[in-house]
């Protein structure tokens, strides 16, 4: 198991099975909590999401990510638990290294891509670090790198946007 992931302190963490990351269904993911953080917070697939920079903000993505891609587009749960790992180490990054006092959660999908977006007021560019076995911080990018088929960080006069993109079947 992974540890350390950014914002992630204290949640049961996606385990690695037979090469392929599987997030267990845990209550973050209830219907009923999805349901009332999208009735809280707006739906990010229909406008930027304004979430508060605090760690348990993450979970608050991890549960949209999830109602979005399983509940609305109707993707496999593979790309959901992808999706929903991804977008919470963005969000930790977000949290803990741009000391904004909120960031922004948006999601589009395409015909055979989904994009994931999370925009913070730094302009300070995150890096891809190499990842040795034994280290237990510093693996969230290099996660996005691996399991995205792109990621990148646009630059906007105030701050920066760091997505990824995921190639999924056509409906």
């Amino acid at each position: 198991m992974m540890g350390g992931m950014a914002g992630l302190e204290g949640v049961e963490q996606p385990r690695r099975r037979g090469g392929t990351t599987a997030a267990r269904r845990t209550p973050a993911f209830d219907d009923e909590q999805a349901i009332e953080a999208l009735e809280l917070f707006g739906n990010p697939s229909e406008g930027e999401v304004r979430l508060p920079s605090r760690p348990e903000s993450a979970a608050v993505a991890r549960r949209l990510t999830h109602c979005v891609v399983l509940r609305q587009w109707a993707l496999p749960p593979q790309t959901t638990e992808n999706a929903v790992l991804l977008v919470s180490e963005l969000v930790g990054n977000a949290v803990r290294h741009t000391g904004a006092r909120v960031f922004g959660l948006r999601m589009t999908r395409r015909r055979t891509t989904i994009r994931i977006e999370v925009r913070d007021p730094s302009r300070g560019l995150p890096c891809l670090m190499p990842v040795h076995e034994l280290d237990t911080s510093g693996r969230g990018l290099f996660l996005v790198d691996k399991l995205s088929d792109r990621w990148g960080v646009d630059l906007q006069p105030r701050g920066k946007t760091t997505w990824f993109e995921m190639r999924v079947a056509d409906r």
